[in-house]
């Protein structure tokens, strides 16, 4: 199976441009519960859509079963609990929703990191395709053969168990398509986002400048830019100092 670790940096990279395409960007996405996708379609993402920054097509995998039941799913060899999704469902529909120049993306908790670089990486795709498992998972020998044909990454969003994938394939595919170019009203607001350069997005002020004794930094209020700058990536260190020190790993994140 295609090895789905990529050597992404961890710490403050160089922050890349909203990406211009020559045509739109597909998504599929493949789920047993095609009704949980229907947040795709709007806000952003159905902005995105309307524009023509996107193509998105959701998928019931049921419709590729051949029983009266419908089934999708059965018990997992070697015992232990819950159902595992069968590969005679889900092989065919992968072999119809998923070309070979397309990135198949699973989201699962045994994958790999989800990060910021992997949706600046993602965003760069043409085609990319999610497919949602549930219960104990996917028989993977559904991925040992999609790989022989197309690229295949097991990606987690967190250290944590959901339900389904379909949340997570919902997450990365938000983060992903607001890299896009023209999908965000201001290009610099991707620029600015936690992350973005290896750290924690600092705080956020606007009108009033006075609400229930509270204030707005008086730097912000100063009219200097480079003043504005400084503090705010003073405050961005010092919130990743706080919460995310993990983060301050590389020199450049370091304060003088």
């Amino acid at each position: 199976m295609s090895d789905p670790q990529h050597s992404e940096p961890t710490t403050a990279h160089t922050v890349a441009p909203a990406v211009a395409r020559l045509g739109p960007m597909r998504i599929d996405v493949v789920s047993i519960f095609p009704e949980y996708l229907d947040p795709l379609r709007i806000a952003l993402l159905g902005k995105a859509i309307d524009k023509g920054a996107i193509e998105v097509d959701v998928h019931d995998l049921r419709d590729w079963t051949h029983d009266v039941h419908r089934a999708v799913d059965d018990s997992p060899y070697g015992g232990g609990p819950g159902m595992v999704m069968k590969p005679e469902v889900w092989g065919p529909c992968l072999d119809d929703v998923c070309p070979d120049d397309a990135l198949l993306v699973v989201p699962t908790p045994a994958g790999v990191p989800f990060r910021q670089e992997t949706a600046e990486r993602y965003s760069r795709e043409k085609h990319l395709v999610f497919a949602c498992g549930r219960y104990e998972g996917i028989d993977q020998r559904v991925f040992d053969d999609a790989a022989r044909r197309v690229r295949v990454e097991e990606v987690s969003l967190g250290d944590f168990v959901l339900i389904g994938g379909e949340v997570a394939a919902m997450a990365m595919i938000e983060a992903t398509v607001r890299l896009i170019d023209g999908v965000l009203g201001n290009p610099r607001s991707h620029e600015e986002d936690s992350f973005s350069d290896g750290l924690l997005e600092g705080p956020s002020y606007t009108r009033p400048v006075q609400w229930r004794g509270l204030e707005v930094p008086p730097v912000l209020l100063s009219g200097d830019h480079a003043r504005v700058e400084k503090w705010r990536h003073e405050q961005s260190l010092q919130r990743t100092r706080e919460r995310r020190p993990d983060l301050l790993v590389d020199s450049s994140t370091q304060p003088e």
